[in-house]
C-alpha cells in the first residue's frame, strides 16, 4: 500500500530550475534560495504536498506575459506569503499567511509577471512592502513596460 500512495502522488520538484532572487526593501537586499515554475504543469504543481520550505528559499512563479493571476492552497500543506511581482519588477500586492489547503483563490489584483511564494511571515520579518524591486534576471528587461 505505502508504494501505492508514493508513486500516486505527484513528483515534486524534480525538474524545477533554481536560481537566486533578491529582494531589496528599506532594510536591505534579502536574499532566496528559489525553485522556479515556469510551465503549466510547475505551475499548477508548486509547493504542493510540502512540508517544509528552507527559511531562505521560496518559489517564483513566471508567466511570458503580464496577467492577472489567482493562486490557491489545495494540498498544500505549509501557509505561505504570495509576492505578486508586476511588468517593472517590483512588488505588486502581497497576501501574507495564506491557510493551508484552502481552495479559495488568492487574486492578484491585477496584472502581474510573477508570483513569489515564501515562507509565512517573511515578507513581514523582512519589511517588504508593495513597490520594493525584485531582483531576478530578466525579470524586468522583457520589454513589457
Amino acid at each position: 500500500m505505502l508504494a501505492f500512495v508514493l508513486f500516486a502522488l505527484p513528483s515534486v520538484g524534480l525538474a524545477l530550475s533554481r536560481n537566486t532572487l533578491v529582494l531589496e526593501t528599506a532594510s536591505g537586499a534579502h536574499r532566496f534560495n528559489i525553485e522556479v515554475a515556469t510551465t503549466d504543469g510547475e505551475r499548477a504543481l508548486g509547493l504542493m504536498y510540502r512540508r517544509s520550505l528552507p527559511d531562505d528559499g521560496g518559489m517564483l512563479f513566471l508567466y511570458d506575459r503580464p496577467q492577472p493571476a489567482a493562486m490557491w492552497m489545495r494540498n498544500t500543506i505549509i501557509s505561505l506569503d504570495m509576492v505578486f511581482i508586476d511588468a517593472t519588477g517590483r512588488v505588486h500586492r502581497i497576501e501574507s499567511s495564506t491557510e493551508p489547503f484552502s481552495t479559495t483563490p488568492i487574486p492578484s489584483d491585477g496584472d502581474v509577471v510573477g508570483v513569489l511564494e515564501l515562507n509565512a511571515g517573511k515578507a513581514a520579518a523582512i519589511g517588504l512592502k508593495p513597490g520594493d524591486r525584485v531582483v531576478y534576471p530578466g525579470l524586468a528587461e522583457k520589454g513589457w513596460e
